[in-house]
């Protein structure tokens, strides 16, 4: 990428209160993420929600010799940043309204793999809460799903490592900058991690402390990534809870797994499927049937045994060859790489899902079926 264009992107997410909703705003207004901090403030103004504050932050350029430091963190160490147009962006994210412009990502995991499962509950697992973690990120296995957690301590620590012994890989997404992992004795799980082709993800800058307030901003990109968020152990108020709610507002999938009413981490699980913001999942099996993978599976591999061969023409071929190469791809990426246009696009991935050659799936994203 090139520096100036990095440059004004991490710029834009360090002016105080301007989130992922204000800073596309401005961006649409302003045309592009350059043309923000090119902007005189007196225009700034004129922007519907932006405020004195926040106009004088842009316009003073005070904090580009912050960007500057930050820039050589991620140079010095090998940190990646996704931005929200771009395609390697975690396409289920770029549709939430509220999702960040900018992420920092350090890892080899595939962030739009075709089933991505979060797994998220309280720092004080039990016994019962750790048999029911393993039990259900084992059971969803042979549907080989990315498994993103916040890699704190009890559940979430939990399902990294079981993801893990079950060769999946697994992301952890913090509430802190790439500069350090909190707790700090979850430093080793987060080597482990990266040691096997899983990673670790932030919208924070380096430098950014481990602070109350930045964990609920953090549980947003657990929701709007996951197809479905599965909760093990929860009281009935906590970050779990608050994560649940956030995946229900971005039309997620909640599972909770069941627990004895007296059990003081299962009162919010118990809650969540009472209230109906949650599906009861006592095994992988719920999860499977409610988001209809199994189905799905067997549809594939009927398609795989009758359409081996399938004859498509020159533009329907460059989409088959843009899937090919990719686990999934969002539509926006798929008028982006082929070149071909909105209407000329749609038009063509529908023919290609009658054939039986592609599958839409949740979030515009889309993947190939069979060989072409």
């Amino acid at each position: 990428m090139h520096d100036d264009l990095l440059k004004y992107q991490i710029a834009l997410t360090m002016v105080p209160k301007v989130g992922g909703i204000t800073a596309k705003k401005l961006i649409a207004y302003c045309g592009g993420v350059e043309g923000v901090f090119r902007e005189k403030k007196k225009a700034l103004l004129k922007i519907p929600g932006i405020g004195e504050s926040i106009a004088g932050a842009v316009a003073s350029n005070d904090i580009f010799s912050r960007v500057e430091k930050e820039m050589e963190f991620i140079e010095k160490n090998g940190i990646s940043t996704l931005f929200y147009t771009d395609a390697n962006y975690p396409g289920r994210l770029k549709h939430c309204e509220d999702g960040p412009i900018l992420l920092f990502y350090k890892g080899s995991a595939n962030l739009n793999k075709q089933k991505v499962v979060a797994v998220v509950g309280t720092r004080s697992i039990t016994e019962y809460g750790k048999q029911k973690c393993k039990d259900i990120v084992e059971g969803l296995k042979k549907f080989d799903p990315l498994i993103i957690s916040g890699l704190a301590y009890g559940v979430d620590a939990r399902a990294h490592k079981i993801a893990m012994d079950s060769n999946l890989q697994t992301v952890g997404v913090l509430g802190h900058g790439l500069d350090r992992i909190y707790p700090p004795l979850n430093k080793a799980l987060a080597e482990r991690m990266l040691d096997n082709k899983g990673g670790l993800l932030s919208d924070f800058v380096s430098n950014t402390l481990p602070d109350r307030e930045n964990f609920p901003k953090r549980n947003r990109i657990i929701a709007g990534m996951a197809d479905a968020l599965i909760v093990v152990e929860a009281a009935k108020t906590g970050g779990a809870l608050i994560t649940a709610n956030i995946a229900n507002t971005y039309n997620r999938d909640v599972f909770a797994v069941p627990g004895r009413t007296t059990d003081l981490y299962s009162q919010g699980c118990n809650f969540l499927i009472k209230t109906l913001k949650a599906h009861l999942a006592e095994t992988a099996s719920d999860v499977e049937y409610v988001m209809g993978w199994e189905v799905e599976n067997r549809k594939i591999k009927k398609q795989l045994q009758h359409q081996l061969f399938v004859e498509l023409d020159e533009q329907e071929r460059v989409i088959t060859d843009i899937l090919k190469a990719n686990d999934t791809c969002s539509f926006d990426s798929l008028v982006q790489q082929s070149g071909l246009g909105f209407s000329k696009t749609s038009s063509l991935l529908l023919n290609l899902e009658f054939k039986g050659v592609v599958a839409s799936l949740p979030g515009k994203m889309f993947r190939l079926l069979i060989p072409s």
